[in-house]
């Protein structure tokens, strides 16, 4: 069972599901939000995802045990804890109850077109780790963008069937606001991902993986790396003066939990060159993505 846990990155999956639980019941009822999607409902939306996105991890896993075992073989599950052949099975039924639960929400919601989503996110997430990968940046690019719609998913299923011409205005603001968060959660993954292949080089060589530093090597990709990383720390400077400088905890809190960590970020990439800089520099990014999501929920503050 731990081995299971482990395939399905549970500690992602509890991330994934404070992060709807958060956007739901205190961004939305904070802000008043005219909502289509009971507790129920909005039950059934958050396990689609999470078994979506457990079945990605479990197919990219099963496509990436040649590279795991150089990059990673102390934590090397399928192949060795689990068989490949029970590992595919897990990667069917979970991509059934995702799709499937998809499928009833999107005919409760009376919009069945709805369920084309799950199947898409599905099927990209397939192509992903069996393909696109392979291919410089594109791959860092589609993952980091799925990762982002999971914030979007609110919106979608829960904002915009309830959208009237009387709410028209403050349910435009809230999709906006998610909108950002989403944008941030797209460039912190990004990052992250080109930072991981920094960290799996040598895995991903002896695999036939064409990445940024397999291509351009370390130097040219931590250069590229700290130009996008420019991005995210202009938007939360512009952020910060623009829509929280009044508020004393807002400020605060950016400033400690997502701009200064973003700043180390900065100033450790530039020089990086280990496997040990990059793994503590994937934790840094993988810390502040969860203070920025989390921080959804401090909707008190803004009221």
């Amino acid at each position: 069972m731990i081995a299971y846990l482990k395939l399905v990155r549970w500690p992602n999956l509890i991330f994934i599901c404070l992060t709807l639980l958060l956007i739901k019941f205190s961004f939305f009822e904070g802000f008043g939000a005219a909502i289509t999607l009971n507790a129920f409902g909005y039950s059934l939306l958050t396990l689609a995802t999470i078994c979506i996105a457990a079945s990605g991890y479990v197919i990219n896993d099963i496509y990436d045990i040649q590279a795991d075992k150089i990059n990673k073989p102390e934590k090397l599950i399928v192949g060795n804890k689990i068989s490949e052949k029970k590992a595919n099975n897990l990667f069917i039924i979970l991509n059934i109850i995702g799709v499937g639960l998809g499928f009833y929400l999107a005919n409760l919601l009376e919009k069945p077109g709805f369920v084309a989503i799950f199947i898409f996110s599905s099927a990209l997430l397939y192509l992903y780790a069996s393909y696109l990968k392979q291919i410089p940046f594109l791959g860092n690019i589609i993952i980091s963008f799925l990762v982002a719609f999971v914030v979007l998913l609110p919106a979608i299923f829960d904002l915009f069937p309830a959208i009237s011409p009387q709410n028209k205005q403050i349910q435009s603001l809230l999709f906006s606001i998610l909108i950002d968060y989403a944008v941030f959660a797209f460039l912190l993954n990004l990052l992250r991902e080109m930072v991981k292949d920094q960290e799996d080089i040598k895995g991903d060589h002896n695999a036939g993986i064409q990445t940024l530093p397999i291509i351009l090597g370390h130097k040219r990709t931590n250069k590229i790396i700290f130009a996008l990383g420019i991005l995210p720390v202009v938007a939360i400077i512009y952020y910060i003066y623009n829509y929280l400088f009044e508020n004393t905890f807002l400020v605060i809190y950016t400033l400690t939990f997502i701009l200064a960590p973003l700043l180390y970020f900065q100033v450790r990439i530039w020089e990086a060159n280990k496997k040990s800089d990059y793994s503590h520099l994937s934790l840094v990014l993988k810390i502040i993505l969860f203070f920025g999501l989390i921080s959804i929920g401090f909707h008190q503050f803004l009221s």
